[in-house]
């Protein structure tokens, strides 16, 4: 293969499956020919997608990973002891981290959207069981800006989703919610913080509202729930989001974005593990013996259980307070930096959380076309539609190259205004 020649996507592997093994030096040299094909997110030029560290942090969750890259999370507790007992040890931690209280549960899952889709399924399964029903017409009530798995899993469960206009700073409306719900609701979702502007939505007030309707109340926490409670003890304007808050049902976070564990970890928590009995899948009609998953997947990657299991313990909470300073540190010298470039502004307020956006406040500086430019410096823009803005999730390996991004980011807005670009809207920057 010759692999200084341009790698063309569409050509490159065409054709029947491999006759005859290639050796792994060629496959090798193949991988890291395509992955050069890729946004460098070690370099900090993605806004989304990779959690990177240190070395020695990554070596520590291959090392981990690779110990248990044959084991089957689906033997948890049966075939793999180990698993079962790492599994539960996260959950405590978890457990700590979130204030739940005695007699909370939690499932492992493979990540954000599979959270969210048990957390619709437990509630709409112990509907239908306490209403006696089979089937049933049922709808979930979330600001606007809910991330689109919500939807996604509602679709699987033929669940109504109704997304409500957001109310001051771009968060969710409370009496827009309470407006939108009926008596066939039975969840409302609110986001710890939600993704397109990093703001939390007023979590104590929907609680509130939960407890008042005798409602399930679904927090999303898959981007900041493993930073959120890190970056308040750092005395971030963090609000309160999770199981101290009265009303709130179930939790989801991943492990795999601020956590730092390998993709495939997330976690579902539950105030009361009681509720588990309606998540839980259950098969004794066949030949060989009962089949039970805690969720919807079956087979699941042991490697992932070990990765978060080793990574929290080699973290520990003075690790993840030193990851949390770089992340916030880095997002609040890049906003700073956005703000001194005439006709770009941040949005506000800033700190709740590591994701930022910023938009044009210049008619003649199009910010669709200062996008454009960014991708011709390597740079991945996130896009928000409603205002047109780039977004920006920060990590803790972006902190050394903000100042190449506004670096970049300056020339965009000469070359802009130079030229009065105009940008087309790409949607898949995410």
């Amino acid at each position: 293969m010759n692999l200084t020649a341009p790698f063309d996507v569409t050509t490159q592997h065409l054709g029947g499956f491999p006759k005859r093994g290639v050796p792994w030096a060629e496959i090798e040299q193949e991988l890291k020919h395509l992955k050069s094909l890729d946004y460098d997110g070690r370099a900090g030029k993605l806004p989304a997608y990779m959690y990177f560290h240190t070395e020695k942090l990554l070596e520590v969750q291959k090392k981990a990973y690779a110990e248990y890259i044959l084991e089957n999370g689906l033997g948890t507790g049966v075939a793999f002891r180990s698993l079962e007992i790492m599994q539960h040890a996260i959950f405590r931690w978890a457990f700590d981290l979130f204030h739940a209280p005695e007699g909370a549960g939690a499932t492992y899952t493979a990540g954000g959207s599979s959270s969210v889709l048990d957390a619709l399924r437990t509630a709409r399964n112990r509907v239908r069981a306490e209403r006696g029903e089979a089937y049933g017409i049922y709808n979930v009530v979330t600001p606007f800006s809910a991330h689109p798995c919500l939807t996604k899993s509602a679709q699987f469960l033929d669940v109504e989703v109704r997304r409500t206009p957001l109310g001051e700073h771009r968060r969710g409306d409370p009496a827009a919610i309470a407006a939108a719900i009926d008596e066939n609701t039975i969840m409302i979702y609110g986001s710890a913080p939600a993704y397109p502007f990093g703001l939390f939505d007023p979590i104590e007030r929907l609680g509130e509202l939960a407890l008042e309707r005798n409602l399930w109340f679904h927090v999303d926490a898959c981007w900041g729930g493993f930073l959120s409670p890190f970056a308040k003890k750092l005395g971030y304007p963090v609000p309160n989001w999770d199981f101290e808050v009265p009303g709130v049902t179930s939790i989801s976070a991943d492990i795999h974005k601020h956590g730092y564990g390998v993709k495939g970890a997330s976690l579902l928590l539950f105030r009361d593990k009681s509720v588990q009995s309606y998540q839980e899948f259950v098969f004794h009609d066949w030949h060989r013996g009962s089949y039970v998953t805690p969720s919807l997947p079956g087979s699941s990657p042991g490697g992932s259980i070990a990765a978060a299991y080793a990574v929290m313990k080699y973290l520990g909470e003075e690790g993840y307070l030193e990851i949390a300073k770089a992340t916030m540190e880095g997002t609040i010298s890049w906003i700073d930096g956005v703000n001194t470039i005439e006709g770009l502004k941040c949005f506000e307020p800033i700190g709740e959380s590591s994701i930022f956006g910023f938009y044009s406040t210049d008619s003649s500086l199009d910010i669709l076309a200062v996008a454009e430019f960014m991708q011709t410096r390597g740079w991945l823009p996130g896009l928000n539609t409603d205002p047109y803005a780039i977004q920006q999730a920060v990590t803790a390996v972006h902190g050394p190259f903000v100042n190449n991004y506004l670096s970049d980011l300056r020339d965009a807005v000469d070359h802009v205004r130079s030229t009065n670009a105009k940008g087309a809207l790409n949607a898949r920057t995410y």
